[in-house]
């Protein structure tokens, strides 16, 4: 068993002053991450997680995926956003659902790769423990991008340019910057580095390019 002082010891190398072992709560340390997504993630790794407890923290984030997905694209759509549905969305979600969590794991592995390139010292564990718990840590966001989407649905009768195509789809992308946020400071704290705005900076460019990509191609029936 290991030592209170221990315990101290890494907690303190971690970004905590001194350890406790009360106030150690699910929503206390969401709101830590909110506060210092880098020390939050440091604690973390110095707790030594199980890979199903991280696994975890990408279910929960699977199903929080899944609702505020669900509310925006399903219960109340906007204009733009229900006409770029397919036909069988409920298949959609699922297929969604499920491929959403291989794909935070390969994505997880090239980003712990790549960092390792650019110098980084985590381990393949320690860049899953950044990225899920990056990824946990946002998805309320997610909730927050659904509510503003159900607004802005309810307001188009009253506001028309809510249903132009750039602000009708910006629900459906705004809970992607708190994830590429969070997920940036986790795994850059876990591979040792003292800031995170870089690979916040490349990622964020990368869904912009990604974004525009994809609207020119529906725009040209490709899609």
């Amino acid at each position: 068993m290991v030592s209170e002082t221990n315990f101290s010891e890494a907690n303190f190398k971690a970004g905590y002053g001194t350890y406790q072992q009360s106030h150690t709560g699910l929503a206390v340390r969401i709101l830590d991450a909110w506060k210092d997504m880098p020390a939050s993630t440091r604690r973390l790794i110095a707790e030594r997680p199980s890979e199903a407890r991280l696994l975890f923290f990408v279910l929960l984030s699977d199903l929080i995926f899944f609702l505020s997905f669900s509310v925006k694209t399903v219960v109340s759509p906007t204009s733009i956003a229900e006409s770029a549905l397919p036909n069988d969305v409920a298949l959609l979600l699922v297929v969604a659902l499920m491929g959403r969590t291989a794909s935070i794991y390969a994505f997880s592995v090239i980003l712990g790769l790549i960092l390792r390139v650019f110098g980084g010292t985590g381990t393949l564990k320690d860049t899953r423990a950044g990225v899920f718990w990056g990824t946990f840590v946002s998805a309320p966001f997610e909730v927050f991008a659904a509510i503003l989407a159900v607004s802005m649905a309810r307001l188009e009768g009253v506001m028309p340019f809510l249903s132009g195509e750039t602000i009708s789809l910006a629900p459906l992308w705004l809970g992607l910057l708190p994830y590429i946020w969070f997920v940036s400071a986790g795994a850059t704290s876990a591979h040792g580095f003292k800031k995170f705005y870089p690979l916040f900076a490349a990622l964020s460019l990368l869904c912009i390019v990604g974004m525009f990509w994809a609207l020119y191609l529906r725009a040209n029936g490709v899609i």
